[in-house]
C-alpha cells in the first residue's frame, strides 16, 4: 500500500469518528435527575392528599369504631365497639325516615338541576344577543356562598315576612309555612338546593353542547328531522359523557348538603327535613353530649353511598368504551 492511499484512508477513518455519535452516559446517571424531579412535583399533591383527604377519612373510621366521650375525644383510650355504633344507627327509629329524607332531597334536586339545566344550555346555545350577559347572571347562585343563599332563601320563605308568601298574597292564597311546617319543610330545601345547582348543570352541559358539530345538525335539518327529534338522536347520545359525570358529581355533592339544610331548618320541625348528613352533625355536634360514634358512622354510610355511585359510573363507562 501505499503512502498515499495510507494517508487517505487514516483520514477517512478520522472523519468517521468524528461524526459517529458520541457514547451515552449510564443509564443511572440520566433517570436518577427525572425520577427526582417527578417525585418533586408529586410531592405537593401527595402530602396534600394525605393531609386532607386520606387522615380524615382514616380518622373518621376509628371514630365509628370506638366509644369515644368528651373525655376521651381529648386524651385518649376509648374502648374499642366494632360495629356496635352502626348498629344504633340502623336500629334508630329515625333512620328510615332520614334515609327517606336523603333519597327523596337528592333524586328532587338532581332531577330539577339537570333538567332546567339542560333547558337553559338549549336555550343559549342559540347564541342570540346578550347570551353572553345572561349566562353570566344565572352564574350567581353558584358563585354566591353557601351561607349567603340558604340565608337569603330563608328570608324569602319566612312565613310572616317572606316575599314568596307575599306573592302569593297578592293573588288570593293563604300563606304557607315553608320552614316551619312538616309538610314543607323538606321542599323548601330541595327548592333552595335546585336554585344553587342549576348553575353548575348549566356551565357543564353547555361545554358538552359546544363540542358537537353543527354539521350534524344541518345534515339532521336537510333531511327533514324536527328539532325534537335532533334533540333525542343528536343531543342526548352525544352529550352521554357529559351528562352523566354531570349527575355523578351532583349525586356526590347533594348527598353530603348541609350548610342550607342546617341553616334554613336545622333538619325540622321534629325531623321533618332531617337528612343525613344534618343527623351526622346533630350527633356529632349538636348535643350537649355529643355522640362520636354514631355521628362518625352516618358519615362513613354517606361515603360508601358515594363510593357505590362512583363505582357505578365506571362499571358503565367500561360496558360502552370498553
Amino acid at each position: 500500500m501505499t503512502p498515499t492511499t495510507q494517508t487517505s484512508a487514516a483520514g477517512r477513518a478520522q472523519g468517521a469518528a468524528a461524526t459517529a455519535a458520541p457514547p451515552e452516559p449510564p443509564a443511572s446517571r440520566t433517570r436518577r435527575p427525572s425520577r427526582w424531579l417527578a417525585w418533586g412535583f408529586l410531592a405537593p399533591v401527595t402530602i396534600y392528599l394525605a393531609a386532607f383527604y386520606a387522615y380524615p377519612l382514616y380518622r373518621n373510621v376509628e371514630l365509628s369504631l370506638r366509644e369515644y366521650s368528651v373525655r376521651s375525644f381529648v386524651q385518649g383510650g376509648a374502648p374499642f365497639a366494632g360495629l356496635d355504633n352502626y348498629r344504633t344507627v340502623l336500629t334508630d327509629p329515625a333512620f328510615g325516615s332520614t334515609l327517606l329524607h336523603t333519597m327523596v332531597f337528592t333524586a328532587a334536586s338532581l332531577a330539577f338541576q339537570f333538567s332546567i339545566g339542560m333547558a337553559l344550555a338549549l336555550f343559549f346555545h342559540q347564541h342570540f344577543p346578550l347570551s353572553r350577559t345572561l349566562r353570566a347572571l344565572i352564574l350567581i347562585p353558584w358563585l354566591l356562598p353557601l351561607i349567603v343563599s340558604a340565608s337569603t332563601w330563608s328570608w324569602l320563605l319566612n312565613s310572616d315576612s317572606g316575599l314568596v308568601n307575599a306573592a302569593l298574597g297578592v293573588v288570593g292564597i293563604e300563606p304557607v309555612n315553608w320552614l316551619t311546617s312538616p309538610g314543607w319543610s323538606l321542599t323548601s330545601v330541595i327548592i333552595a338546593n335546585i336554585w344553587i345547582g342549576i348553575p353548575f348543570n348549566l356551565v357543564v352541559l353547555y361545554s358538552g353542547l359546544q363540542a358537537i358539530p353543527a354539521e350534524m345538525y344541518e345534515a339532521s335539518a336537510l333531511d327533514g328531522a324536527s328539532s325534537r327529534q335532533r334533540f333525542w338522536w343528536i343531543t342526548l347520545p352525544l352529550l352521554r359523557s357529559v351528562s352523566m359525570v354531570t349527575l355523578l358529581l351532583g349525586l356526590i355533592y347533594t348527598l353530603k348538603v348541609f350548610d342550607i339544610i342546617w341553616i334554613m331548618t336545622r333538619g325540622g320541625p321534629t325531623g321533618s327535613s332531617a337528612t343525613l348528613a344534618t343527623w351526622s352533625y346533630r350527633l356529632g355536634f349538636g348535643n350537649l353530649l355529643p355522640e362520636f360514634g354514631p355521628g362518625a358512622a352516618i358519615g362513613n354510610l354517606l361515603i360508601v353511598m358515594a363510593l357505590i355511585a362512583g363505582l357505578g359510573y365506571i362499571r358503565i363507562e367500561r360496558r360502552q368504551h370498553p
